[in-house]
């Protein structure tokens, strides 16, 4: 009877105890170790509060550092944050509620983010109208009317930091301008990580006037998508940092795709839209294998094709008469020496120190390409004045080296020449460009035969 009593007593104490002890550790939903800070030591749950807990604790963080908030908990170094017993909203007909509208990026995805509503994306204050109301009506959500309600992250001094909702937030790097970061998209969107840089004196805060002198996307023109390049998820355009000249005003969705997402700025061009008249433009001539096809491939007009600079005179005569086509600058960087018009250094392998441009022989030359034609300039110049290539005009005909492509045509191996670079009797009666570098044996025969001249 002895022992039975005392097996019992020592259950009640245990009971008695447990009562009144704080929670253990298994009772407590830690989370995860998804946060970049997780296995650090510290606890970045901002739900802890204690030595052991990292001095900065973003709401990003929350039950995403369970490994280290469970052995400071377990350990006795954090507690829990002492909740405040929510106050129960007083009930507020929808009529009365400003949802604002939808021009939150993440607006109408079925979730209510703006913060009045228990949203974690300050940017979606008064942004998610129907996310929200739709959720509010059906009792989801509660609305918390304040003046600042808000997830942003506050220091001590007079700096708003924002909040984490930029798409590199929580990357230990400060993205933000106002702290010299490089994302316009992450002003105030980079909280944790610029705050973090900022306490640790590496970066300093110039201030929101100072940001940025973006330019707002309405006030630019993009142009149009007519450069060779577009739609390569690459901006090109040499007015954002792009390096091809004749992509001015000609990769509008790559730029403007590019500029919304803070990765370029905006430098307006001394020459672009500058309204010129028609008589002070130098059209050229129709010397383009595709002048005189009702479209304009001039590249100072927006045309794609590099090779048709100063080449397709009278398309773009008449588009630039209709209004069609705006005149861009010559902008090109030109090089002339000696009369000659070495052009710009948009081509792949300008800068190697091989001149590729196909006007021009001797040993300075890397491989002839068409696509290189007054697109060399530095190369083809410097080779030039140092006497290791000359205008093939002036050279022999066998030293020109000529690049015939391959044999991918499916009119390859007839006999007949079917490259348009290539004219004469011993050439196609149709030629068309999708055979261009594309028929090499026939072209070779009938070049080194007479029958056919190159004319790139």
């Amino acid at each position: 009877m002895k022992a039975t009593r005392l097996m019992m007593s020592s259950a009640v104490l245990a009971l008695a105890l447990g009562l009144g002890a704080p929670a253990l550790a298994q009772d407590i939903d830690f989370g995860d170790n998804s946060s970049t800070w997780a296995d650090d030591d510290q606890c970045d749950d901002p739900r802890f509060e204690g030595p052991g807990a990292a001095l900065i604790r973003s709401p990003v963080d929350e039950m995403r550092d369970a490994a280290d908030c469970q052995a400071a908990y377990e350990a006795g170094e954090i507690t829990l944050v002492a909740a405040d017993e929510p106050a129960a909203p007083a009930s507020q007909d929808a009529g009365e509620i400003d949802f604002g509208d939808d021009s939150g990026v993440w607006a109408n995805d079925q979730e209510c983010d703006d913060p009045r509503f228990g949203g974690t994306l300050d940017s979606h204050l008064m942004a998610d109208a129907t996310d929200c109301r739709t959720a509010y009506e059906a009792g989801e959500v509660t609305f918390e009317a304040s003046d600042e309600v808000s997830g942003a992250v506050q220091p001590g001094g007079d700096i708003d930091f924002g909040d984490d909702s930029g798409n590199w937030a929580n990357d230990g790097e400060c993205d933000d301008p106002r702290f010299g970061g490089a994302l316009a998209s992450h002003e105030m969107a980079d909280a944790t990580d610029c705050r973090t840089a900022y306490e640790a004196g590496d970066v300093t805060y110039t201030g929101s006037d100072d940001a940025s002198s973006d330019t707002a996307t309405g006030d630019i023109d993009f142009g149009n998508d007519a450069g060779t390049f577009a739609n390569d998820g690459e901006c090109d355009d040499p007015r954002f940092g792009g390096s091809l000249t004749s992509h001015e005003m000609a990769d509008a969705t790559d730029c403007q795709t590019a500029y919304e997402a803070g990765e370029v700025t905006y430098t307006p061009s001394d020459d672009a839209g500058t309204d010129v008249s028609i008589d002070d433009i130098d059209f050229g001539d129709d010397s383009g294998n595709w002048a005189n096809d009702g479209e304009c491939d001039d590249p100072r007009f927006g045309g794609g094709l590099d090779s048709h600079l100063l080449a397709d005179a009278t398309d773009c005569r008449e588009a630039f008469e209709a209004g069609d086509v705006t005149y861009l600058g010559d902008g090109s960087g030109a090089i002339i020496i000696d009369g000659i018009d070495f052009g710009d250094d948009s081509g792949t392998y300008s800068n190697d120190a091989e001149c590729d441009d196909p006007r021009f022989t001797g040993s300075g030359v890397g491989v002839a390409l068409d696509d290189h034609l007054m697109a060399d300039a530095t190369d083809c110049s410097t080779a030039y004045t140092e006497g290791t290539v000359t205008l093939v005009e002036e050279a022999s005909d066998g030293d020109f080296r000529i690049n015939f492509g391959d044999d991918s045509s499916a009119s390859a191996y007839d006999g007949v020449c079917d490259d348009p670079r290539f004219q004469g009797r011993g050439g196609a009666l149709e030629l068309l460009e999708s055979n261009m570098l594309a028929d090499a044996t026939d072209c070779r025969a009938a070049h080194d035969a007479g029958t056919v001249t190159y004319s790139p």
